[in-house]
């Protein structure tokens, strides 16, 4: 079995059919990142096998928790390499995407991806979300914020619920024993969306990865003071 045909049996598995063009995207992003790996650190997982199980279907995964139709707007918070926001745009290519991260080297390698799959309708922006999320051009203005990054839930809610719109979602990629962290953020949900957290759980198949989705749909305006300046989210999160 060569890659092309390994991407789209192990996407079948979980209930994504794609087409010989997106495989061959998929495979095209891995040699991408396994090159620039070379002489930037953008992942520790380099396997094919395990990128394609721990990056593109653990980055995927989140279509059962949404459903995407096709054209909603997303945020893609702290997007690294460009996970999800890159293989999400392959597989749904009708997605309107912003891909933000603080740090610029990696949107560098994010936009020669997007220009060597010549992907549309998706731009890299650098930014700390904290000012971000303060500007006209982005706040409350996405269907969906969805963030891999590795964060306390309640700074994760400060930093990306402002960009939601109301009737949209939030939507933290989670792994491991998530309740005590959902149960002490959920004052965040409710003075940042007027909110619960709702927590799905998944496997991917065929693997001992388990990923949790935890998400609040967003029923009021966040109050304009949130997100508080550069570094208090993290330091003090609304507990």
């Amino acid at each position: 079995m060569n890659k092309n045909e390994y991407v789209s049996s192990r996407l079948k598995d979980i209930d994504i059919l794609v087409n010989e063009e997106q495989s061959q995207q998929l495979v095209r992003f891995y040699e991408l990142m396994i090159e620039k790996n070379k002489v930037m650190n953008l992942t520790s997982i380099t396997d094919f096998q395990e990128v394609v199980e721990k990056h593109f279907m653990d980055s995927l995964l989140v279509n059962h928790a949404v459903h995407f139709t096709g054209s909603e707007s997303i945020i893609d918070v702290g997007t690294g390499a460009g996970f999800p926001g890159i293989p999400l745009k392959i597989i749904f290519p009708d997605l309107d995407l912003v891909l933000m991260d603080s740090v610029n080297k990696r949107l560098k390698f994010v936009d020669e991806v997007i220009e060597e799959l010549n992907l549309k309708k998706i731009k890299t922006v650098h930014a700390r979300a904290e000012d971000m999320a303060n500007q006209k051009e982005y706040r409350e203005n996405f269907d969906y914020c969805l963030s891999r990054a590795v964060a306390n839930l309640a700074t994760l809610a400060e930093l990306c619920l402002p960009f939601v719109k109301v009737g949209g979602k939030f939507i933290s990629y989670k792994a491991g024993e998530i309740e005590t962290e959902v149960s002490s953020s959920a004052l965040a949900a409710k003075v940042l969306a007027n909110s619960k957290w709702t927590v799905q759980y998944f496997n991917i198949p065929d693997t001992q990865i388990q990923r949790s989705f935890v998400s609040c749909v967003k029923i009021k305006t966040t109050p304009k003071k949130y997100p508080r300046k550069a570094g208090l989210p993290g330091k003090e999160p609304i507990h």
